[in-house]
């Protein structure tokens, strides 16, 4: 007799995979259509569904709306600035029924994090990975709610939270200038994190940087450092920068992290602000410590993930028009920065 004719139970995506001899993570990609498949794996789950009268329809609807947990990929742990956008999350939670789920993606596993949440089920997720390609995204929000952080242009399947960091960018020049800086490096990560179009924030940050040294007239001092994600990356990076010929008397890092980093050499180099000012993008709670006092650019991470948050639930209750929101920038003025010292 059939397995489909004597069935006890509702066939699950574990029946599947154990028919076809594949994980349940490969049954769950042929089921949404996920990249990476190959054609005989698909024929194998699908030729299981069909045996095994398994549902998929259903399946997916269970996938995004039973579990009550929503999902947020973040990059790894680490940087304060995620620590805000999820607990900006948590509390756009409060009073409901949902659970969140984080999946950092360590050592740029952008895809295997959001692909893992997708496999566990959530309702739907945040995805704070810029650098995921815009169609493949598009193709997962089709079958799942999705809110992209931070990264900039059109999307038609998905939402989006970002910050202006054109504008973030603008007020961070403006201030270096007028406390009369010409020599203005910019720390910022690798070249893949920056491409231009990317929409990437830090994309922005530095072709709006590259414009402003332009406009003032100091193409000729314009620096652009390379560095990882972390501390120390930036700490040694920053420190060979101070140790050349051409040592700006400014440095405009892509965000605190690297800030903190760049603080760190900075201060082991005994520089004040007046010869080596310091500017973060952020405002993580450590810029703010008195200790610290880095002039840096709030976008609010916690609202950010409020509003994240705030939408998927929408997404998840019916709405299917794509939203933008846009967070407006602050600049804070701290003791990291100061009037460039009479050569």
């Amino acid at each position: 007799m059939s397995q489909r004719s004597n069935r006890r139970r509702s066939v699950t995506i574990e029946d599947v995979a154990q028919a076809a001899g594949v994980s349940r993570a490969a049954v769950s990609k042929v089921i949404r259509n996920a990249s990476g498949v190959s054609t005989a794996m698909r024929v194998r789950v699908n030729a299981a569904i069909q045996e095994l009268d398994y549902r998929p329809s259903v399946a997916a609807r269970a996938m995004r709306g039973a579990s009550y947990t929503l999902g947020i990929e973040t990059p790894p742990p680490g940087n304060q600035f995620f620590t805000q956008i999820v607990n900006g999350a948590g509390q756009a939670l409060d009073g409901t029924p949902y659970q969140l789920v984080m999946a950092p993606a360590n050592g740029g596993r952008e895809y295997g994090a959001i692909e893992a949440l997708a496999d566990r089920q959530v309702d739907g997720m945040v995805v704070v990975s810029p650098l995921v390609e815009p169609a493949w995204l598009e193709r997962l929000a089709e079958t799942l709610p999705v809110v992209m952080l931070g990264r900039h242009g059109a999307a038609s399947h998905y939402d989006a939270v970002v910050g202006d960091d054109v504008q973030g960018t603008r007020a961070v020049m403006a201030h270096l200038l007028e406390l009369g800086h010409r020599r203005i490096a910019h720390l910022t990560e690798r070249e893949a994190v920056t491409e231009p179009g990317s929409g990437s924030p830090h994309s922005l940050r530095l072709l709006t940087y590259r414009e402003s040294m332009a406009a003032a007239g100091l193409d000729r001092f314009a620096q652009v450092v390379r560095t990882g994600q972390t501390e120390a990356d930036a700490r040694l990076a920053t420190l060979a920068l101070l140790a050349g010929p051409d040592r700006p008397t400014a440095v405009f890092a892509g965000h605190d992290q690297l800030a903190v980093g760049a603080l760190a050499a900075i201060t082991e180099l005994g520089l004040p602000p007046g010869e080596v000012s310091l500017v973060g993008y952020d405002n993580i709670d450590l810029a703010g410590h008195p200790a610290i006092s880095l002039t840096t650019v709030d976008q609010s991470g916690t609202e950010m993930g409020r509003q994240a948050i705030t939408m998927l639930l929408e997404r998840i209750a019916g709405r299917t028009e794509p939203r933008r929101h846009t967070i407006t920038p602050v600049l804070h003025v701290r003791r990291s920065t100061a009037p460039r010292a009479a050569a």
